[in-house]
């Protein structure tokens, strides 16, 4: 037989969508069923499920082998525990081998000789409430988790604490007050004003939540209501210690899919796509229900509302992978591959989805839009601040007195947040170090909180504003451990398409575990990842470390830029 080239295998993936349904995740679909089936490995089932769909074993053994919930060893209890930041702060990571011990797993295979199997996850959403784990589907979560999970204790999950700082919220009005969604879509589908959703947009100054900030209306353009555009909703949370677009799939799914509907309207695209991370069942769940709901009120379907215009929005589970939110690496995750990041251009605005033109934006993003049509954008410009408009979710961790998610406007003082929303952290403790933005964002120095909340603000202190989660570190932890918590989650999550990122965060791993001093090879091993990545998740691991190093000063000398 013939090799595959790349070719011929792009032809089989699109031959599968052909046959099977845009987007093309079947495939993924039918590796996750057949997982759910077998404690075995991918090598035995993944090459059956390729045959099923007339793909070479090759095509199924990749993803089957790269996507966490799909490579981790499964028995018929499977326990997903959170080994994401705000976790691993709320006990200093002790939590791990707690589970290991209480379930009788084996860490050197996270599986057991038994029934039950074990697999670290990097996050449940529960960065309020930490440490916590997935039962199955059933989350468990605070201090008795091990009491939780041995069935001495009920299973514990309290909601999310929800706070407006605004005194008119644009995302959180549906949760706070149960202010009903679907109010835009209907007029404006009807009136057919297309353009006019797009210039509000505009006005607004509306920019991507997800973390590369880029302006909404800008991508929405550059795809120039091409035939065959597609929006996709990017749920696929990734920061650990946000849990902001998890409440909003959660608490008001409806309002998100009418974010959705208006994008692809603005975009003239007639499918839309939401992907939802497998971590979050309970937002998988409430979005599937809210899909359903919408078809049946109008809402979606051949003809929305008696107008010409046609609308279909799909729901897709992820499996597993961090990177796997990058929106190039989303994308080949929705054609059935590897969720790896590929390089630009081409831009998905252009070549996406199974080659057709894509708009990828976050869910908090997409909440946010049916606002700004219905009050203007130039009233969500005076929001925030002149050149970073409108306002963000903040989400808490366990460490604070008072932890939750908060909608504040972009600018507000970090201080102000960590103190008088926030109360400062339990039991009166000190931070000795504040994450912002996810592992890769930065951190800032428990005494140097005095930035704006904003991307421009963060970046001048050497962090990011990602999905804006804060996770507060006290002296109980130690910067070695904080250090080696941030390698651990850069080797585990890269990718490895890339050389520079797969071998550079090992090594960079192995430097932290040792009691030296990395001296010269840190700053060689920095250039790297930061001129070679082939994307941002590589790039962002020297600045990530440098703004560690410059939080705990001397504590972690030779990190530093």
């Amino acid at each position: 037989m013939a090799p595959v080239g790349p070719a011929d295998r792009f032809d089989a993936f699109r031959a599968l969508a052909d046959r099977r349904g845009r987007p093309g995740d079947r495939l993924i679909e039918s590796l996750a069923e057949a997982r759910a089936g077998t404690p075995d490995s991918p090598g035995s089932w993944a090459p059956t499920v390729a045959a099923q769909v007339g793909l070479p074993a090759a095509a199924a053994l990749g993803p089957a082998s790269y996507y966490a919930d799909l490579a981790a060893p499964h028995s018929r209890r499977h326990v997903r525990v959170c080994a994401a930041t705000a976790c691993f702060a709320a006990q200093a990571g002790r939590h791990l081998a707690d589970v290991e011990d209480a379930l009788g797993i084996i860490p050197a295979t996270a599986s057991s000789e038994g029934d039950v199997s074990m697999q670290a996850v990097r996050c449940l959403g529960y960065c309020y409430a930490g440490p916590a784990a997935l039962d199955g589907d059933t989350p468990c979560t605070g201090p008795t988790l091990i009491g939780q999970l041995t069935g001495r204790e009920p299973p514990q999950a309290p909601d999310i604490p929800v706070t407006d700082d605004t005194g008119d919220p644009v995302l959180l009005g549906g949760v706070l007050s149960g202010e009903p969604a679907w109010q835009v879509w209907p007029g404006t589908v009807t009136a057919g004003t297309r353009d006019e959703v797009l210039s509000e947009v505009a006005a607004s100054g509306l920019r991507g939540r997800g973390g590369a900030g880029f302006r909404v209306a800008a991508k929405w353009e550059a795809v120039g209501r091409a035939p065959g555009t597609v929006v996709v909703a990017n749920g696929d949370e990734g920061d650990p210690g946000s849990y902001a677009d998890r409440l909003l799939m959660e608490a008001d799914p409806a309002r998100v899919l009418e974010g959705v509907a208006l994008a692809c309207f603005a975009c003239g695209a007639r499918q839309g796509v939401v992907l939802v991370r497998s971590e979050y069942p309970a937002a998988l769940a409430r979005i599937r229900e809210a899909v359903g709901h919408a078809y049946a009120d109008g809402h979606l379907g051949p003809s929305v509302h008696g107008t010409a215009t046609a609308l279909d929005i799909r729901v897709v589970e992820g499996a597993g992978s961090y990177v796997a939110g990058e929106e190039t690496a989303l994308i080949a995750g929705l054609e059935g591959g590897r969720g790896c990041a590929r390089p630009r251009p081409p831009y998905p605005t252009e070549h996406g989805l199974w080659d057709a033109p894509t708009v990828v934006n976050n869910v908090e993003t997409l909440a946010a839009v049916p606002w700004i049509v219905r009050r203007g954008g130039e009233a969500y410009a005076r929001r925030g601040t002149p050149t970073e408009t409108g306002t963000k979710l903040v989400c808490l961790s366990e460490r604070f007195a008072r932890p939750g998610c908060y909608e504040v406007e972009l600018g507000t003082p970090v201080r102000r947040i960590v103190t008088e929303l926030g109360g400062g952290l339990k039991d009166g403790a000190a931070p000795a170090a504040l994450q912002v933005g996810g592992p890769l964002g930065g951190f800032l120095a428990g005494d140097a909180l005095d930035v704006p909340l904003t991307e421009a603000g963060l970046s001048a202190r050497g962090a990011a504003l990602g999905h804006a989660g804060l996770v507060a570190f006290d002296e109980r932890v130690a910067p070695e451990d904080v250090l080696r918590h941030v390698w651990e989650f850069a080797s585990a999550e890269s990718c490895g398409a890339c050389s520079p990122c797969r071998v550079g965060s090992r090594r960079g791993l192995e430097m932290a575990s040792a009691a030296t001093s990395p001296g010269q090879e840190w700053e060689r091993l920095s250039r790297v990842l930061t001129n070679a990545s082939l994307c941002a998740f590589g790039r962002r691991i020297p600045p990530a470390v440098h703004s560690l190093a410059r939080a705990y000063g001397d504590r972690l000398a030779g990190w530093g830029p």
